[in-house]
């Protein structure tokens, strides 16, 4: 009888672990469906100078200390996307999705849109699987086209 009890011990923990994670999953997807709309409300369309952008710890960023204890300790804990930017007159430094982090180019005026310290996204720029997307549909279609610039003077003048 020995074993069947810390069996079935063991699998009423399991099934108790996993009731528990399931409620906290749902909680934390309704959590960040709020915060994602509140975000969609509140981004603004920007142009900003990307000066410098690292991956580092929001303590040892310049935010404000209201904006830092506002998040929660294990989001202070990892290394985040952080972007320093001249916006406007002033140079700030802002949190970046990982996404947009990827693709935005230092040393370079780029219209992003940003919610409060919070870049959500990049407007006009196309990413590099984008690029290659555009440049194989061109190669697709070159049957039409000619393939020497003696051929390209014909076609666009008549001759």
């Amino acid at each position: 009888m020995w074993p069947w009890g810390v069996i079935f011990i063991v699998s009423i923990l399991i099934l108790i672990v996993g009731v528990v994670l399931y409620f906290l999953n749902s909680w934390a997807g309704k959590k960040a469906a709020q915060q994602n709309e509140m975000v969609a409300q509140h981004k603004q369309t920007v142009s900003i100078y990307v000066i410098d952008k690292k991956k580092d710890k929001l303590t040892n960023a310049n935010f404000p200390k209201a904006m830092t204890d506002q998040i929660p300790r294990m989001g202070r804990m990892f290394k985040m996307p952080l972007v320093k930017a001249k916006v406007g007159p002033q140079i700030m430094t802002l949190m970046c999705e990982e996404e947009t982090y990827k693709i935005l180019p230092v040393k370079k005026t780029v219209t992003v849109e940003v919610a409060g310290a919070y870049i959500v996204g990049m407007k006009g720029k196309k990413t590099k699987m984008e690029l290659a997307a555009q440049r194989k549909e061109r190669r697709k279609g070159g049957d039409d086209e000619p393939m020497t610039w003696r051929d390209k003077l014909r076609a666009r003048f008549g001759r």
